[in-house]
């Protein structure tokens, strides 16, 4: 495995100086004043209402409810959270998390996923933002396999359209459609969940150059839930924290956001919510002007800022 400093050689990218804010976020030495939590699935617990899928991926029992959530903010100074739909349980059925953000609009921003096959997506898409407080999309394949697909690239505009994000849910495989499709709608903010599933492993440095690739376009975000998701180590998981940072010094903290993968429990039982976090206020040894922009500024850009 290369060392940071040589990929940021062997790259040409260097570390952009920090962007202003037109709001003021002050910070304690550790964190800043307050915490958003970009990447949460919850789950309903009236399966009457709210349906499942056919076994669906299920959460430990009590876990990955709202009040679940809750309680884990409060725990750690986190005040937002984005709610991303969990078709592994829901599908395309985003119900429940329209609710939820319509009903929790004072700290939960809703981001559900939708059918590129399906004609009446983009229609589905802008009534869920216009009356369920949802504020973002996760985008998969279309059944074609590819995602430059006709139904995704329409989808990708009407998001442009409504000034809203799109998560990507893909792998390293898909780069240059990523690449064509962010080109195609340069109004769009674009998050590369989990960082294309980068892991330690035989993948590693095709998805870490991919990501390097995917830096250079300004409109392109990483989420970066990759460390408890790729170590081979038990927390802090320092085998992941100079690839981390690499992506940080390609995207610059003003593209990159932390996210708990909550419910833990499920996705990363070996890395708890307070730890997974404490990773980013403390054990990555961030700067305070990097942890502001990771831990809030650049998230409350994409997803909390007043819409016109």
């Amino acid at each position: 495995m290369v060392t940071r400093r040589e990929f940021i050689q062997t790259t040409g990218i260097a570390s952009a100086a920090l962007a202003t804010s037109s709001r003021s976020i002050m910070a304690t030495d550790k964190k800043p004043e307050f915490i958003i939590d970009c990447h949460a699935h919850l789950y309903g617990v009236d399966e009457t209402k709210y349906p499942t899928r056919e076994n669906p991926n299920r959460p430990p029992e009590g876990l990955g409810t709202l009040s679940a959530i809750k309680r884990e903010m409060k725990a750690n100074g986190v005040s937002y959270v984005t709610v991303v739909q969990p078709s592994s349980y829901y599908q395309w059925d985003n119900r429940f998390t329209a609710d939820i953000s319509r009903n929790n609009s004072d700290f939960i921003a809703g981001i559900v996923t939708l059918d590129p096959d399906n004609p009446y997506s983009p229609e589905m898409l802008e009534y869920y933002v216009s009356q369920y407080h949802v504020r973002g999309m996760r985008s998969v394949a279309a059944k074609s396999g590819k995602l430059d697909d006709p139904g995704v690239d329409t989808l990708w505009a009407t998001a442009e359209r409504l000034g809203i994000a799109i998560n990507v849910l893909s792998k390293h495989d898909k780069q240059t459609e990523i690449e064509a499709l962010a080109q195609r709608h340069p109004g769009l903010n674009v998050v590369l969940d989990h960082c294309l599933g980068l892991k330690l492993g035989e993948t590693y440095q095709p998805t870490l150059q991919a990501l390097l690739d995917l830096a250079n376009l300004p409109n392109i975000h990483a989420k970066l839930t990759l460390i408890p998701l790729g170590t081979k180590e038990p927390y802090p998981c320092r085998d992941m924290h100079d690839t981390c940072k690499t992506l940080i010094d390609a995207f610059t903290p003003q593209r990159c956001i932390w996210g708990s993968h909550f419910p833990t429990a499920l996705f990363q039982p070996e890395v708890s919510y307070a730890q997974h976090l404490k990773i980013f206020t403390h054990e990555l040894g961030l700067d305070g002007a990097s942890r502001r922009a990771i831990l809030s500024k650049t998230a409350h850009r994409l997803w909390f800022k007043p819409r016109m």
